[in-house]
């Protein structure tokens, strides 16, 4: 959305009170200003808040091949709703908050006060969805979401068939989940607000790469109309075998033109099967022409979660400047076991969201990772400092970030 402020005749401009609020504009923040084709891109350095994702459980209904639980040994529970309240009383005061997302490494719809959950973020005023496998999405649950004009919901669906479906999200129905979505999407059409927008998320691996011709199939007779197809991250050694992402994983954005890997501006061009084949030749030994627009120049990755301006709560309460970092776990990066541990920048249940977002430690390690000066791991993973997310060879200490798939524009979240 574009924002109209009038520029006076030395160069300043003058924004409402409600800009200065919702955009950070107070007095001594810092902003980085991007000389491009179109204009002047104008953010801050150190983001403000915008976004928080709520974990409200880490149990889950499924046992999927890809589940991060098949690689930790942490307590499972439900974030208590004293935790939870004290969360939104702390964002009343975040002007700049714009999104709230129910999801993390458990099924939210497990939560039996979701519903309340859900409510009282809606009366932040912001956008709010949650991703769910769909299991549990029976009429009532369906209805009460309508009723509360849930922005977005996406299903996680990792097989357009029900054997692929079960296959990999293991104690899964695709047909319960169909028809679930289909008697949420009838309810959908008839509401006022024609709310929740539906997706799909798939994540691609060797096993399930078939289904991705089945997949816009899928998206329309669920009626979704985005999907979300990201990689797999493995968290356990027989995962390692599945990836799709060889080459591209270990490839940093490039600060620089190449002769040996020119950019490449595409234009549209129709779906075809000729078509396809040959830009398929042709992206083998080319550069890439989608570099995120928040990333800084020479930074060699872009972490949206940071760039965005988000924080991970858990369901204990504590918080995260991202996913990936609210649990410990191992996984596999190209083949190579890497233990990850958790960074916690304190706690809901000892101090509001604001004071621990202010906190020196959590904007030094937003700056860090918006600089992403981080040693390319991915790349080399020659050393025992891949082994873990701890330090690197460029001398930076915990937690590092050289490694992390999302990004390198590999794994993606909606």
């Amino acid at each position: 959305m574009a924002h109209r402020v009038s520029i006076d005749g030395d160069g300043s401009f003058h924004p409402s009170e409600e800009q200065r609020r919702r955009w950070g504009l107070e007095s001594g923040a810092e902003f980085l200003v991007q000389e491009r084709p179109e204009g002047l891109l104008l953010r801050r350095e150190d983001p403000v808040l915008a976004r928080v994702i709520v974990e409200p459980t880490n149990c889950c209904n499924l046992a999927c091949r890809t589940c991060v639980r098949n690689s930790w040994d942490e307590p499972e529970g439900f974030m208590g709703m004293g935790v939870y309240r004290r969360l939104v009383e702390g964002l009343r005061q975040a002007h700049s908050l714009r999104r709230m997302s129910f999801w993390g490494f458990g099924e939210p719809l497990l939560h039996p006060h979701i519903l309340e959950m859900i409510a009282l973020a809606k009366g932040l005023g912001v956008k709010v969805d949650l991703i769910t496998n769909g299991m549990l999405l029976g009429p009532k649950m369906a209805e009460a979401l309508v009723d509360l004009e849930l922005d977005s919901l996406v299903v996680s669906a990792d097989g357009a068939t029900p054997e692929s479906f079960s296959d990999v999200r293991q104690g899964g129905q695709l047909d319960l989940v169909r028809r679930n979505v289909e008697y949420l999407q009838a309810l959908r059409l008839e509401s006022p607000k024609g709310k929740p927008e539906l997706g799909i998320e798939f994540v691609a691996m060797r096993r399930n790469l078939p289904e991705l011709s089945r997949l816009r199939q899928l998206a329309v007779s669920m009626g979704a109309s985005f999907v979300v197809v990201s990689n797999v991250l493995p968290y356990t050694e027989e995962l390692s075998d599945e990836i799709l992402y060889g080459w591209h994983a270990g490839t940093c954005y490039p600060v620089f033109h190449s002769r040996w890997s020119p950019d490449l501006q595409l234009p549209r061009l129709d779906r075809r099967r000729e078509v396809l084949e040959a830009v398929s030749t042709l992206l083998e030994h080319t550069g890439e022409n989608n570099f995120p627009v928040g990333r800084l120049e020479g930074a060699a990755g872009y972490c949206r979660f940071v760039g965005e301006g988000t924080a991970a709560i858990t369901w204990e309460g504590k918080v995260s400047p991202c996913v990936y970092l609210m649990h410990s776990f191992s996984c596999y990066i190209m083949r190579r076991q890497k233990r990850i541990r958790a960074y916690h920048l304190g706690s809901i249940d000892g101090e509001d969201i604001l004071t621990i977002w202010r906190k020196a430690d959590f904007a030094h390690f937003r700056k860090r990772v918006q600089r992403f000066d981080f040693s390319p791991c991915t790349d080399c993973g020659g050393c025992e400092f891949a082994e873990s997310n701890e330090e690197d060879c460029f001398g930076n200490s915990f937690p590092t970030c050289g490694d992390c798939l999302w990004a390198k524009g590999v794994l993606q979240c909606p």
